[in-house]
């Protein structure tokens, strides 16, 4: 259990952060969130936080969404999940969970004259799909929400019942994950994280008009594979019937890092294991989140002191 939290303007036991059964977001689901991960280097002693302010500039997006109103900024944000980290002196891979959230204890659904609230605690994380050698993904019942509904490019918490949903309608049917498409028929994302194929030597993955999270790590992968491997990505639709031909595919995300998909539907994909594609973007992804490639320390904030 954590130690700490950052609360209502404050550092204060893990404890003692808690809402009202009243609270508007928890009737309602209006607050947004984050997911960050640190990597604890062994050799190095030192715990990264990886694209932290990235993350918080995409933060201030959604609260946009949502017509919040935060005194912080993204370099104040990070600056109080480093002391956060600090303070619970972490020597492990960790899960940072940010949150602003409308605090008043009131009935009545809107956005406007409520109290906005931050929030931030963290906890040791491991893998979010255990299958790292393939996983088993089915293409799900339920369509990813619209952008003119609950808008998927904001981390919406009441948002995530749809991915929820997702989730355990695969779990619950023997499936490691899903492949969640949008209202018009294509391909999305997985219940929550970014989706690529492999086809002809090319990365593709839908567009971010296809209801997606724009995500960072999708686009980290995006740059690695022009810059690095020489690898260029199409952005475009993608059909149900086109994943089924595709040479590899993989999901992508904080929470998910890299994570090969062996099969969908129980269709293998390639040899329905790890592809060559997949191995070397998901070796070099590790490489520098684990502050082992000089070359992208500038994607890495150190916890500690040296």
């Amino acid at each position: 259990m954590p130690k700490f939290a950052y609360f209502e303007g404050q550092f204060v036991p893990y404890t003692d952060a808690r809402v009202s059964i009243a609270a508007h977001a928890f009737n309602y689901g209006t607050g947004v969130f984050e997911g960050i991960r640190a990597y604890w280097n062994e050799q190095q002693e030192q715990l990264y936080v990886v694209r932290l302010r990235e993350h918080y500039q995409r933060m201030l997006q959604s609260v946009k969404v949502l017509r919040m109103q935060l005194s912080l900024d993204a370099d104040q944000m990070s600056a109080l999940t480093v002391e956060l980290l600090r303070r619970e002196g972490y020597r492990e891979d960790v899960y940072i969970r940010p949150l602003a959230y409308k605090a008043n204890e009131v009935i009545g659904v809107r956005l406007h004259n409520l109290k906005d609230e931050f929030a931030i605690f963290a906890v040791p994380f491991g893998k979010y799909i255990e299958q790292q050698e393939g996983a088993r993904v089915c293409f799900s019942s339920w369509r990813r929400n619209d952008d003119n509904a609950i808008p998927p490019r904001g981390k919406v918490t009441g948002a995530y019942v749809n991915s929820a949903l997702i989730k355990s309608e695969a779990m619950l049917n023997g499936f490691d994950e899903a492949i969640v498409l949008n209202a018009d028929g294509h391909v999305s994302e997985g219940s929550a994280e970014n989706f690529f194929i492999v086809r002809g030597g090319k990365l593709i993955t839908p567009p971010v008009t296809a209801n997606i999270l724009e995500g960072i790590t999708r686009q980290a992968i995006i740059e690695l594979a022009r810059i690095e491997l020489g690898i260029e990505t199409v952005e475009r639709q993608i059909d149900r019937s086109e994943v089924y031909m595709a040479d590899e595919a993989f999901f992508c995300g904080t929470g998910v890092e890299v994570t090969p998909i062996g099969s969908v539907d129980h269709i293998p994909l390639g040899n329905g294991g790890v592809g060559p594609i997949t191995r070397q973007i998901s070796a070099l992804y590790f490489k520098i989140v684990r502050g082992n490639e000089p070359k992208y320390l500038n994607w890495l904030t150190p916890v500690y002191p040296k």
